[in-house]
């Protein structure tokens, strides 16, 4: 498997792309896509979008339905996956991606797919709102993107459909990189020693520490 090259930042930028994905379940090894979207943003506006369903030549499951609420008669007729995977890669070009825990998810999904279709993984930077919620707003108890646009009071209407959570990712990002500049912590670059990933401040029994995003898939630790 190629490795990937793209860099996890923590800023606050004005041009990218937010993406989302709908699948049949969790995990990126046995479930499939079934909804693509992404959103190009330039000067912190929306100019335009791609947003495909995909057929995933499989049955989804009643438990994926009732989150995402796409049936197997709606995909019926969707373009194959190497189909939507083109124009999403058209769509997306050499921007930054930003999107919410994608780091260990939605790019899963991403570059099993790449690495089927092409023998290689997505190399564009990306910015994980996950991760930025988390170090903006640690008083939140969850930091899921409902919980992070109920804060905001962004809408959450059509939640869990990939364009509408695009529209409202971008609009999270938007507070949120305000927040980073606000706050003086934009870009700290903390990378994790293990794995690579970027790492966040947390609490445990003895004070502070930075802990690894991705945990706890990794389990990577430093010191202040």
């Amino acid at each position: 498997m190629a490795q990937d090259k793209g860099r996890l930042l923590g800023q606050y930028v004005e041009d990218y792309a937010v993406f989302d994905l709908e699948t049949t379940g969790i995990s990126w090894q046995r479930d499939a896509i079934i909804e693509i979207s992404a959103i190009r943003v330039r000067g912190h506006r929306v100019s335009d979008q791609y947003s495909t369903l995909v057929n995933p030549q499989r049955h989804i499951p009643a438990a994926a339905s009732r989150v995402n609420h796409i049936t197997d008669g709606m995909v019926e007729s969707a373009p194959l996956l190497a189909e939507a995977m083109e124009g999403f890669l058209d769509f997306i070009g050499d921007d930054i991606l930003v999107g919410h825990n994608i780091q260990s998810f939605d790019m899963k999904f991403i570059n099993q797919a790449t690495n089927t279709l092409y023998g290689r993984e997505v190399g564009n930077d990306r910015i994980d709102t996950l991760i930025l919620a988390r170090q903006c707003l640690p008083g939140l108890s969850r930091h899921r993107l409902l919980d992070v646009a109920g804060h905001f009071g962004i809408s959450t209407q059509g939640a869990h459909r990939a364009l509408q959570d695009c529209i409202m990712n971008q609009q999270c990002y938007e507070r949120l990189g305000k927040m980073l500049q606000e706050q003086g912590t934009e870009d700290k670059g903390v990378v994790c020693p293990k794995c690579g990933a970027m790492m966040v401040k947390r609490k445990g029994m003895f004070g502070e520490f930075y802990g690894c995003s991705s945990f706890p898939r990794c389990r990577g630790t430093r010191n202040l």
